[in-house]
């Protein structure tokens, strides 16, 4: 696995491109020649991480608005107040 690296101004003239070669390694982007940022894989993120992604992040996704989330109900029941 070579790492690849290109410049933002590539990465916005094809990020198909980009994405394509992150399938194959992690894409670093620079800005005015400095490492700015990672374009991972989904596979390589998710490795990266174990799996765990922040229930904000999945929502923030494209696709985000496809994951069924149910949360638990909440115990609301009242009960007295203690005084000390």
């Amino acid at each position: 696995m070579v790492p690849i690296t290109i410049s933002s101004r590539e990465f916005n003239q094809d990020a198909s491109k980009a994405k394509k070669e992150a399938n194959r390694g992690p894409v670093f982007i620079t800005d005015r020649g400095q490492l700015s940022h990672v374009l991972l894989s989904i596979e390589d993120y998710q490795q990266l991480t174990g799996g765990n992604a922040p229930l904000a992040t999945l929502l923030a996704m494209a696709d985000g608005e496809d994951i069924i989330f149910s949360a638990p109900k909440a115990d609301l029941t009242p009960r007295p107040a203690e005084f000390e």
